[in-house]
């Protein structure tokens, strides 16, 4: 089932974001919901991709237990017949691409962790040799590994463009024990899962966190390791100094870059074969990363 828009949904809305609708349960949850809506440079396509939204969940999930040891999460069921206020109605539509959540409070920073040279930080560093102002090594070719993690984060824009930041704004912006704390956090992330993803194959180049804070607690929350928040490049045909075969929507921009579209709305319809190719990588990113076989 193609799931576009949740409107079906009788619940008041909390935020819709390109790809995940999400719902107030009562005063203190929250209903996420993983669509099958894909977004690139901003943009949301009219074209969705088949069980995008239940790979999307199904990594988060995976990981939110993986790394509960570092920080715990928002997470209270993925079960659908435990939702409350007659949610469990919408088994079918809802079953494995849902969330019951806890409600927090929400830290308003992009953490962004990179332990390799691709992206925007690629950008930075051919301009100034540095990435949110972190000075990194002369002659780094593109997709090189970094000597060590960086936490370079960003702000959250409501619409458009985050822009990146130093770690000093951060700093200023929320207080340097919590911004000290989620750095920690970001880059212990990120080690445990890098380590864990080259065991399967995949190098994890980058990726991105949100964090919240519930009963006075630092949680992470939203989505873990997804194609949509991070760089999966695969081990076997790794070669700096030129893009990678990834598991993400680098693909499906590396298509749109051929195309004479301006990267501004509306979006270009989606021939069959990217769709199915953008299909294909997430569904092999999720059975790699978790273990498990993708059932259509």
């Amino acid at each position: 089932m193609l799931i576009k828009d949740t409107n079906f949904i009788d619940l008041p809305v909390f935020i819709k974001g390109k790809v995940r609708d999400v719902y107030k349960v009562g005063e203190d949850k929250l209903l996420m919901i993983a669509t099958d809506r894909i977004s690139a440079f901003d943009v949301v396509f009219d074209d969705l991709i088949p069980d995008k939204g239940r790979v999307l969940n199904g990594i988060s999930e995976f990981w939110f237990d993986f790394c509960k040891d570092i920080i715990g999460n928002h997470l209270i069921t993925t079960d659908v017949t435990e939702y409350p206020m007659g949610l469990s109605k919408f088994k079918e539509e809802l079953q494995g691409r849902s969330m019951l959540v806890k409600k927090v409070e929400m830290i308003e920073v992009e953490c962004i962790v990179r332990g390799y040279l691709e992206g925007s930080g690629l950008k930075d560093y051919k301009a100034t040799g540095k990435i949110s102002g972190i000075k990194l090594p002369e002659g780094l070719k593109q997709a090189d590994k970094l000597p060590e993690p960086i936490f370079t984060p960003s702000t959250k824009a409501k619409e458009g463009h985050d822009i990146n930041v130093s770690f000093e704004y951060v700093k200023e912006q929320i207080g340097e024990e919590l911004a000290s704390a989620i750095k920690e956090k970001s880059i212990s992330l990120y080690k445990k899962a890098e380590e864990y993803a080259l065991s399967k194959g995949i190098i994890l180049a980058d990726t991105k966190f949100e964090f919240g804070i519930l009963d006075g607690e630092l949680v992470i929350a939203d989505e873990m390791f997804t194609p949509d928040s991070s760089r999966f490049w695969e081990l076997s045909d790794y070669e700096p100094g030129r893009p990678q075969k990834s598991f993400d929507k680098q693909y499906l921009r590396e298509y749109l870059e051929s195309l004479d579209w301006d990267k501004t709305p509306p979006a270009p319809r989606l021939p069959k074969e990217v769709i199915e190719k953008t299909r294909a990588k997430y569904i092999e990113a999720y059975e790699r990363l978790t273990g498990k076989k993708f059932i259509p």
